[in-house]
């Protein structure tokens, strides 16, 4: 299994408990899986819960550093600039993702964490890796999002107009 479907694995078991389903793997320099997380934002009640943090805070555990040299990570969805930012710290020499996010992405769009003047270091960046794949999961889980609010909004909706609420 290649990295990005062990990635893709992890965002699917993260849609499966409702978090957005964005799935990381860090590789040590050798190539080996030293770290795979995805989302658990809802979960753990934690804004920084994010796959890319969950699986570079457990590689650098392992390896006993906080610097994850030579290791690279592969993630479905383009880094938002928290996750960027942090890739800089842990000095990851390669990030490798999925879907670009136009929205909320930190690295090809948004703040561009990696051109700013003041970057420490900059990892090389491959984009769109199994970009369909990865963004179809994105798109689905969104739309059965949107699906199940509207019917809480039209069940709420329906209770007040009966004087319920």
């Amino acid at each position: 299994m290649s990295p990005m479907d062990q990635a893709l694995a992890e965002a699917r078991a993260a849609a499966a408990r409702n978090e957005v389903p964005v799935g990381a793997v860090v590789l040590g320099p050798g190539g080996q899986v030293l770290a795979r997380a995805g989302n658990r934002t809802e979960a753990d009640a934690d804004a920084s819960a994010h796959a890319e943090m969950l699986a570079l805070r457990e590689a650098a555990r392992r390896l006993g550093t906080p610097r994850l040299i030579g290791c690279d990570l592969v993630v479905t969805l383009e880094p938002c600039p928290m996750c960027a930012a942090a890739l800089v710290h842990f000095r990851i020499r390669r990030l490798v993702f999925g879907a670009y996010d136009p929205k909320g992405g930190g690295v090809e769009h948004g703040p561009r964490i990696f051109d700013a003047p003041g970057c420490l270091h900059r990892p090389e960046v491959v984009g769109g890796v199994q970009e369909a794949e990865c963004g179809a999961l994105l798109q689905v889980f969104f739309q059965k999002l949107r699906a199940s609010n509207s019917i809480e909004i039209i069940s709420i909706k329906g209770l007040s107009d009966h004087g319920s609420l």
